[in-house]
């Protein structure tokens, strides 16, 4: 810090004018307002000069009008100047900046003193006050003007040092988040190993109270009442802690996240009949665990009323279901009405459906269900757009393969394999036959708890496997795009016990409890509870989507 010179100042008009052209540069080199330390000090300085008029020799200021004594300091312009500091203060304040006024402490008695000179009109007075000042200067002199630092009271708002460390506490914390994000998207972009020597579908169900279920009941809120089975009075829950265990390795764990990542900005389309809606159903509660509310929304019948769609908001991903039950055109082809007695097909019609799988990144189809109504389908002769009503009938795998003959042809012509990936279902089994698995005189799957275990012997439970080997010969044929046949027959006919039974809905109801005492008439012995089978079903498909090579554009 610079000395003070022993003389008050040579001119109050200049160091005055000094100050101001300093606090100006500062000004404009920092951008800034006037600093309140530099208004401050030229205050200072001018009080200085007024204090030290009555008590220095008119020969240490040169006027051009020759040598004066100035008057006594006027008491009223005094006040005015502090009060112009103090309304510097209070301005820079409000604008939220942080203000350092710097006070000489020896001084303070001086300025005292030259004002009680200066309302002091005796020549003795004055004299003695100014005996005093010079005094206290001269001790400012010699302790070379030591100062404190005096921190004002800082005032919040729009600017200032408070809010610029807020800032970059904000981006850095931003840019770290961003970073933990990109370092757990990364991670995800893995591949899941599954050896291509080991056959998924051959095994056994295992009892796993601790890996399975995978999401619980009450945890989805897109379950439809059809499939809540413990919401409608279903008494044990074991049905839902059965795992399969494949033979010769291990059937991966479903991963939320990672199959979403998979999924970003892609569409997985389920398309069938109400086993593959059910299948459907049991994705969506395995992907929406891992989403925070209001990040997923489920919307009902849109394409003309064929479609549920899920959507992922921050995957920019969906998770769809498209109601075609017997793939190609049909009398059954409207989604809330479709109980029709005398069921028909068009066996060559396919596109009025097929214009909407069109784009979608991982298509799943199946139809089996809806083909057990009748020995014998009935085929439309001409078309269901012309009015026409004949049929002929035909014998149900002839039909059955002829269809499938159909939606290979416009699959191999129109999916694009790089884009797209294409699986076929087996067969969903149904149990209606309790003799078959040793239960005599039960009735369909009703008050079945347990897996089928006694293997020794042949099983019969009345699936067709001629629909079967018809879709293991059609699926070959395809020549461009290869199709992946997800084989849940076998394993799912073991499972007797998973069925909804009585403990679901009928024509949109829930079956009353009479309706549930007359399992007879009532028990769906078709459709599945959830969490449940088709959640096994699922892990299939994760399995083959999660072992298949990302894309070179996904990896950047």
């Amino acid at each position: 810090m610079q000395q003070r010179r022993k003389s008050v100042f040579a001119s109050a008009p200049f160091a005055m004018k000094q100050a101001a052209l300093g606090a100006g540069v500062a000004a404009r080199k920092n951008g800034a307002p006037l600093s309140l330390a530099a208004v401050v000090f030229a205050l200072f300085v001018f009080a200085t000069f007024l204090y030290n008029e009555d008590i220095k020799s008119i020969t240490d200021f040169q006027f051009s009008s020759g040598a004066i004594r100035a008057k006594a300091p006027d008491l009223h312009l005094l006040q005015e100047a502090e009060a112009a500091a103090h309304a510097a203060v209070n301005t820079l304040a409000k604008r939220g900046e942080e203000v350092i006024v710097r006070v000489l402490e020896a001084p303070a008695a001086a300025g005292a003193l030259a004002r009680q000179a200066g309302a002091n009109t005796t020549a003795a007075a004055k004299a003695n006050a100014a005996n005093t000042a010079k005094a206290n200067a001269n001790a400012v002199d010699v302790v070379q003007e030591k100062e404190r630092d005096v921190t004002l009271p800082i005032v919040t708002g729009g600017g200032g040092a408070d809010e610029a460390r807020r800032r970059a506490d904000e981006e850095a914390a931003e840019k770290a988040s961003s970073a933990k994000a990109a370092a757990a998207t990364a991670a995800l972009r893995t591949v899941v190993r599954v050896p291509e020597t080991c056959d998924l579908y051959r095994g056994n169900w295992v009892y796993d109270e601790v890996n399975a279920p995978v999401y619980k009941e009450g945890e989805c809120e897109f379950l439809t009442e059809q499939v809540t089975c413990m919401r409608n009075g279903r008494r044990d829950d074991s049905y839902q802690k059965w795992r399969w265990q494949p033979t010769d390795c291990d059937l991966p764990r479903f991963d939320a996240r990672l199959l979403l990542e998979r999924l970003r900005n892609k569409r997985l389309m389920f398309v069938g009949d109400s086993l593959n809606r059910n299948q459907w159903e049991s994705m969506v509660c395995l992907v929406q665990s891992v989403i925070p509310k209001g990040k997923k929304t489920l919307t009902k019948f849109v394409n003309g009323g064929s479609s549920n769609v899920f959507r992922a908001h921050e995957y920019n991903a969906t998770v769809e279901f498209y109601w075609a039950p017997f793939l190609v055109e049909s009398n059954s082809d409207n989604p809330k009405v479709h109980s029709v007695p005398d069921r028909v097909i068009q066996w060559h019609a396919i596109a009025k459906h097929a214009r909407n799988w069109i784009g979608v990144d991982y298509l799943v189809f199946n139809t089996y269900i809806w083909w057990l109504n009748t020995l014998d389908i009935k085929v439309l002769k001409g078309s269901f757009d012309q009015g026409s009503t004949e049929y002929v009938e035909v014998d149900r795998p002839v039909a059955y393969k002829e269809v499938l003959k159909t939606w290979a042809k416009w699959v191999d012509r129109n999916i694009d394999p790089n884009k797209t990936t294409v699986f076929f279902m087996g067969m969903s089994p149904n149990h209606i036959t309790p003799e078959a698995w040793g239960n005599q005189g039960g009735i369909k799957c009703a008050m079945e708890t347990l897996p089928i275990t006694n293997r020794s012997a042949s099983l019969d439970v009345g699936t067709d496997w001629r629909l079967y080997a018809g879709a293991q010969e059609v699926l070959p044929t395809l020549r461009r795009v290869p199709v992946h046949f997800v084989d849940i027959t076998a394993l799912s006919e073991l499972r007797k016990d998973a069925h909804t039974s009585v403990h679901t809905l009928r024509q949109g109801k829930l079956l009353t409890p009479e309706q549930q005492a007359d399992p007879k008439t009532y028990a769906d012995c078709i459709h599945w509870c959830l969490p449940g089978l088709p959640d096994t079903w699922n892990q299939f498909l994760y399995a083959r989507i999660a072992s298949s090579p990302w894309p070179a554009d996904a990896q950047q």
